[in-house]
This record gives structure tokens, sequence and C-alpha cells, in this order.
């Protein structure tokens, strides 16, 4: 397998591998997961691949996450990116232990310190967003902990295009710390981004970190039909991955799987190479989330997979979603907005 490469992150300096180790599955407190050992033995197969960018979040396996992750690099913390999150709740009697404002930021951020058993954070994701906070108390909270010294960059995740934009405006004009990267989920069978939030990251620079890569594991080929579902239990029991699992996915699934067969690698390696092919999207650095160390080095291997354009064109024909207003409607008066000569003008964008 090749050595990984890197890539700036958003409108930053930092260098972060082309994946990102994903650590929702490091601990055993939800009843699934990774042991200490099976943790270690992840971490260590990215490290050999080159990989330095460790994703994390404050209530991922009820800290444990946080807490493996400290322990396993305390002794070359230096050498890795580390992200974590705030905004889900962490304590379900309190109803300021959740959310997107500063005392929860405050509270949640000293949590992760602790538990990663360090000082600073190098990327801290706003998590999900909570539609009560004002944009303006979260940058000026999130610009705080950045002049503070305990978080050098800061991302948002699982939040809308039009907050997103006015945010890192707002940072612009303000003098605020601007969000530099954007994580959304993104495959094969969920490609809905591609209509605001993929276009929105490339024009304002900011980096992509899609999650659910293999579309909770449909497309690893693991489900024949539809009928094959079992209850997700990720997130400590939300079943969010099942509503994903339909007759239409399970086909796109089928796909993938064959087009694997064609070029001798798996599925996964297929799928996460489809997502290193969408560069011209936006800047995009997947994120790999494993239960085994073994199922971790095969989807690492989608580095060495080169889809063809005819391969490419299938899978894209296969999942392409409707656009939608304004976009399908811009794109029929191409001509009319552009002029007769639109088609001899080289685009910008």
């Amino acid at each position: 397998m090749s050595m990984m490469r890197y890539k700036l992150l958003g409108r930053s300096g930092l260098r972060v591998s082309q994946l990102a180790l994903g650590t929702m599955t490091f601990g055993e407190d939800w009843g699934w997961g990774a042991s200490r050992d099976e943790s270690k033995k992840q971490l260590d197969a990215y490290v050999a691949a080159g990989g330095n960018f460790i994703d994390t979040a404050c209530n991922y396996t009820n800290g444990s996450s946080e807490k493996l992750v400290g322990e396993l690099i305390a002794d070359r913390r230096d050498r890795f990116v580390v992200a974590t999150k705030y905004t889900l709740a962490t304590r379900a009697d309190d109803p300021n232990a959740a959310g997107n404002h500063k005392k929860n930021l405050r509270h949640s951020l000293e949590g992760s310190l602790q538990r990663l058993g360090t000082d600073y954070i190098d990327l801290l994701w706003l998590h999900a967003w909570d539609f009560q906070t004002p944009i303006d108390e979260i940058l000026r909270a999130l610009d705080d902990v950045v002049r503070a010294g305990k978080v050098l960059y800061i991302g948002i995740s699982d939040t809308p295009a039009w907050i997103v934009s006015q945010a890192n405006t707002m940072a612009d004009l303000r003098g605020w710390t601007p969000f530099v990267a954007l994580q959304v989920q993104y495959s094969l069978v969920q490609r809905a981004v591609e209509r605001e939030l993929l276009p929105m990251a490339k024009a304002l620079g900011l980096a992509v970190t899609p999650w659910g890569v293999l579309g909770s594991g449909i497309l690893s080929g693991k489900f024949a039909s539809a009928e094959d579902r079992k209850p997700d239990t990720r997130l400590g029991g939300t079943p969010w991955g099942d509503t994903q699992l339909n007759a239409h996915n399970v086909e796109i699934g089928k796909l993938v799987v064959t087009i694997a067969k064609e070029l001798d690698k798996t599925p996964s390696q297929v799928a996460i190479a489809w997502l290193l092919a969408q560069q011209a999207r936006s800047e995009i650095i997947p994120i790999l989330g494993a239960r085994s160390a073994s199922q971790l080095v095969d989807t690492l291997g989608a580095i060495d997979v080169t889809l063809s354009a005819e391969q490419l064109a299938r899978l894209d024909a296969a999942t392409a979603i409707d656009l939608g207003f304004p976009h399908d409607f811009l794109a029929r008066l191409d001509k009319i907005i552009l002029g007769e000569q639109g088609h001899r003008i080289d685009r910008r964008r």
C-alpha cells in the first residue's frame, strides 16, 4: 500500500493526511466498538500508512473515545492533528450541557482537554447546528478559545450552507477566527451535499471531511436486499443509519461490488476511491471509521485505487441527484443569461 499524501486544511497552513481516522468506534461503552487493544492496532495501521489526522468528539462512546485517543498518542502528541467536537448533550438533566452556546462550549472543551490529556485541540468542530444560538455568540466564543491557545483551528459540521456562509462572512468582517473545514455526510448513497454545501465549501476555501463514507455499510457489499436491515445502535442508540437502507441504495451497493470485481479491489475501497475522485467539487478528505484493524487497513487501500472515466460515469449515472431549484432552472436559462456568445467564455468556476 502506498503512503498517504498530505493536504492543506482549507484556508490554513495545517498539513493533514488525505484520509482521516474516525474514532467513534474507539471504546465499547455503547455495546459495540473496539477495545483498547483493537483501537491501538487501528491507530498503528493508520500511522504506518502516513496518517496524522484523528477525528473524535466529546461524547463518542461516552467520552471513552477521547480517553483512548489521548492515551494512545500521549508520547507523540504533537505528531498528530487532533480534532474533536462540541454540541451534543453530555448531561441529560442539564439543559445547558448541550447546544452551540458559550457555556456548553466551555464545559465541553474543558472536558475534552482533560480526557485527551492535552492542553490544546488542533481542530475544534461545532458538531451540529442547534438553530437557537446566535451566530455572533458562537463565533466570538470560538475566537476566544483560539486566542487563549486552547484551540488552533475551528470547523463546522452538519450545518446548512447559508449559515456557514453567513458565519464566515461575519468572521472575516469582524476579524474573528473563520471556519477552515466543513464536515458532512457524503457518499455514493448520499449526495445531497452537492446541491449547496460542496459548492459553498469550494467558494469559501473550506476543506470537506465526509463521514458515513460507506453508507452505513451498504457500499461495503454486505447487504443483498433492504430486508437485511438490522437495528443501528450507533450514537447511543439513534437509528440514523437505517434510513439509508432501501432498494435503490442496495442496487448502488451491487454496482460498487461489480466494479470492485473488475478492479480486483474491495467494494469499500471503490466507494472511498469515488470520494477521492471528487476533488473538483471541493477539497475532500474522507473520514474512515472501522471496528477492527483489518477493516481499516482495507479502507486505507483506497488510495491505490484508480477508477476509470467509464467506471466513474457508471457510478455517477446510478447515483446522480436532482439538484432542484434554482440550479436546474438556471441551467435551462444559460444561453439567455450569458448571451449568444456565452459558450465562448471560460468559466471561473
